[in-house]
This record gives structure tokens, sequence and C-alpha cells, in this order.
């Protein structure tokens, strides 16, 4: 069975569990976890490379990080995020979603309401997991979507646009949890949420934010369940005090 239908099965009977990685040391710690999916997420702009935004994340950056990923995860779907400006036409969208096929993802992800494109890729046989809602690419700030009555309303008919178009998934980000139940209560698709509640079919969180990497972000979404930022400053103080001390390296750690 191909990865998105046992996605698709998923729907309103088990949750789905997704998580980002960029490079190939997260994947194979995630790939022995028993997650569903992994996303090679354009956060990667924000996380890896310092920026404020995704907006300066690139096509070469995308598959670069995805390459790394594919020889991390073997058993783990891996999605391949397509950055801004890399579906501004479907033949765009054709093009390059077939790059990061050939750098080892199953599918894509596009985000809003794409119809041409979309329908190109899934005809083209390409997996589609749709976004709609808080969209990163286009938002000149990042806030809950969806909370004025008309907003919400265009959220929704982009996500039954999507469902329609036949996108194995629908990522639901910062909303409203009464817009996304009603949302995953309307579509055939799964949903899977960030920042979106308890209703979506699944959800999925930025790696580097759910293992404390960066202990000054904090988004209300966002549950800390390891706080490695303080662990890696421990070990890092333990080794400039062994090595300052001259304990390090002792006999056991040498070569005769």
């Amino acid at each position: 069975m191909e990865f998105q239908e046992r996605i698709r099965r998923k729907k309103s009977k088990e949750k789905i569990v997704v998580l980002t990685a960029y490079d190939y040391q997260i994947a194979k710690i995630l790939d022995g976890t028993g997650i569903d999916l992994i996303l090679v997420g354009d956060s990667l702009g924000m996380v890896v490379q310092g920026h404020s935004n995704t907006k300066s994340v690139t096509l070469k950056d995308m598959i670069y990080h995805t390459k790394n990923v594919a020889r991390g995860a073997k058993e783990t779907p891996i999605i391949g995020d397509m950055p801004i400006n890399s579906y501004n036409t479907k033949d765009d969208g054709l093009r390059n979603a077939e790059q990061f096929l050939e750098a080892g993802a199953h599918g894509v992800k596009i985000e809003g309401n794409r119809p041409e494109v979309v329908r190109a890729l899934i005809d083209a046989g390409i997996p589609v997991m749709g976004h709609v809602g808080m969209l990163p690419q286009m938002a000149e700030t990042y806030r809950v979507k969806g909370k004025k009555p008309e907003e919400a309303e265009e959220i929704f008919r982009d996500a039954l646009n999507l469902d329609r178009l036949g996108v194995f998934s629908i990522v639901l980000e910062c909303m409203p949890e009464s817009l996304a139940k009603r949302i995953t209560e309307n579509v055939k698709a799964p949903t899977i949420g960030i920042g979106a509640g308890k209703h979506c079919d699944g959800q999925v969180m930025v790696i580097n934010d759910m293992l404390g990497l960066d202990e000054s972000f904090k988004p209300k979404y966002v549950k800390r369940y390891a706080h490695l930022n303080e662990v890696i400053k421990n070990a890092v103080a333990r080794f400039v005090e062994e090595v300052s001390a001259g304990n390090y390296p002792d006999d056991e750690h040498t070569y005769h």
C-alpha cells in the first residue's frame, strides 16, 4: 500500500504524527520512533539558517537538506516542503517537485490554494500535502488566522478545494480550534495541525521546538518534551572544565 493511502486510512481512526528533520542524524533517530511522516520543512530557514522567516529559503537549500534526510530515514516517508517561488506556475511546480523525488522525498507540500499546480502534480502521480491557515511564505507577520468570519470562510473554502483536488493530507496552521474542527469534519483528507487544536487528525511540530533547542521561541502551541538547550550547555561546560583542568583526555580516552 502506498504511504498516502496508509495516511488516508488513519482519518478519524488513528492520530497521525509528523515531525520535521533537516539532517541525516536527526532523520536516522526519527526513523526508528514510529512516526508517520518526516517533513523536510522550509522552517529550516529559521531553525537552521537563522533567518526571521522562511522566505529566504531556496530550492537548492531544500533539495540539499532533503538528500541528507533521505540518507538517514530508510523506512519513514519523507515530504519535501516546496519553498517560496518554486511553484509559481504548474510547469515550475512539476519540474521542481521532480527534484524533490529525485532527492529522496516521497511527496511534496505546497502552501495555499494553488489548484492548477496541485492538479498538475497529482495528475503526474506526485503525492501532495496541502497547507491552509497561516502561510509562512506569504505572511507579513505570524498570527492566528481565521478569527474573522470572512477569513475563516476563505480558509474553509481553500481546504475544501484542496480536498476535492485529491491532496493526501492538509496541514492546518495557527487557526482557532473550532475552525480546524469544522474543516476536519468536512474534508476526506486527514488534517494535520500545528497550532490548530486537538480535533485535527494528526499533529506536526518542528523538531527543534519540541526538543527545546531555542528557549527564546515560545509560541503558545509549542510544548517542550525536552530541554536540550540546557543539556548541551551543561555538557559543554563540563568539557571546558575538564580540558582546562587537564583532565581530558584521560588514559581511558587515549591511544597507546
